[in-house]
């Protein structure tokens, strides 16, 4: 197990125990038996559903390959380097530059382009874009960002629950005698750092594996560069999309499945952003590009 998977298992680990955590201290043993069978009626919801549900949120068309022949082929060729099955392509009607990838597993992956991101960048760009896109499937970060996202839903949903307990007298536990100022406070606090650190692991979450896809995009494709110029492209024509017209496209619950965060007017949503800093990711992608430059040299050379 390498340092990123871990670090996904032990923040993963870290949602579900605040969970559970928060549903013991308003419910006692029921509550947090409670927790957790929602957080596995919502988990299964999420694995099973959270596709088809993006993909309806925005409108996507599956494209026939006679109807995109060149991002099939390349997605085709992508796939084939990265091991999994061939993903479907779809197409989002949106009139921001971005892509995104979906699926609760490799045989039912999608890639989703924007008509716009297809107009940007040149082709090797496109194909670095998608390679990272494929990436998120291979590693399945397109399930473990939707459980993440729904465990985080399912704290901020028992934030608003526990609000009304306190309303009707506070919490009370099943070996409890009463409720005291100092459990109120407690719990007042919970309903308030709860969320946000749900919130902050999430963030984690998703950042560290927006890492790992634009690595693993980079070696499935052999153009981390082209990978690198894309994001700065895709950057900088976010920066420069008014914040009501990206939210009018772009709901901000599902903004950490697109390769760049397409809020980035927004300075509430660039503060609390999925995504690491661009800057950062095209500097890590060049240093990789160095790395198989190298490689490549060194095998010539032995050659």
């Amino acid at each position: 197990m390498n340092w990123n998977t871990l670090k996904t298992t032990i923040l993963l680990g870290l949602l579900t125990g605040i969970l559970l955590a928060f549903g013991k201290l308003l419910g006692g043993n029921v509550g947090m038996v409670f927790a957790l069978i929602m957080a596995a009626l919502m988990n299964f919801g999420s694995w099973y559903y959270s596709d088809k549900i993006v993909l309806s949120m925005y409108g996507v068309r599956l494209l026939e390959k006679e109807e995109a022949p060149v991002l099939h082929e390349i997605v085709e060729r992508l796939a084939k380097n990265a091991g999994i099955p061939k993903p479907k392509v779809g197409i989002a009607p949106m009139d921001i530059p971005n892509a995104f990838a979906t699926g609760r597993n490799p045989e039912n992956g999608v890639d989703v382009v924007t008509p716009r991101i297809v107009e940007l960048l040149d082709q090797d760009e496109l194909e670095g874009v998608l390679a990272h896109e494929i990436a998120h499937i291979k590693n399945r970060d397109t399930l473990i960002q939707a459980v993440a996202a729904t465990i985080a839903g399912a704290i901020t949903m028992l934030a608003n629950m526990a609000q009304w307990f306190l309303l009707f007298g506070g919490a009370r536990g099943e070996d409890e005698e009463g409720s005291g100022f100092a459990e109120m406070i407690g719990l007042i606090l919970v309903i308030i750092l709860a969320p946000i650190a749900a919130a902050l692991i999430q963030m984690a979450i998703s950042r560290s594996r927006e890492y790992k896809a634009d690595e693993t995009g980079g070696m499935i494709s052999g153009k981390p560069e082209a990978l690198a110029s894309a994001l700065k492209k895709l950057e900088e024509y976010a920066t420069r999309v008014p914040p009501e017209i990206a939210k009018s496209e772009v709901n901000p619950v599902t903004s950490h499945l697109f390769i760049v965060n397409p809020l980035k007017g927004d300075t509430i949503a660039a503060l609390f952003s999925t995504h690491p800093p661009t800057e950062e990711r095209i500097r890590r992608l060049l240093e990789l590009a160095k790395k198989l430059f190298g490689r490549i040299r060194e095998t010539f050379w032995r050659w």
